[in-house]
């Protein structure tokens, strides 16, 4: 994967927290497609507003970590390990 950063605003991480964002990223879009197709079965308008709120704040907190990770560098994994 390229790295699109500049050695001033680059942030190395582990590859261990690359994977753990990763499968968090995954948890999020996945959660957000379950609870996108639940809408139709809500009823009160106020509980379907909240319910695509919810749907907005998983999806935009993918988008966030994808957009981290996208500037991360990941940390050779030392040798031996």
């Amino acid at each position: 994967m390229p790295v699109r950063c500049t050695t001033q605003d680059c942030i190395e991480i582990s590859p261990r927290f690359r994977k753990m964002l990763e499968e968090r990223i995954a948890r999020l879009e996945q959660d957000a497609a379950r609870d996108e197709a639940q809408l139709a079965a809500l009823e009160d308008v106020d509980h379907m507003c909240r319910h695509m709120r919810l749907v907005a704040v998983e999806r935009a907190e993918a988008l966030r970590m994808r957009l981290f990770l996208d500037r991360a560098r990941t940390r050779p994994e030392p040798p031996g390990f």
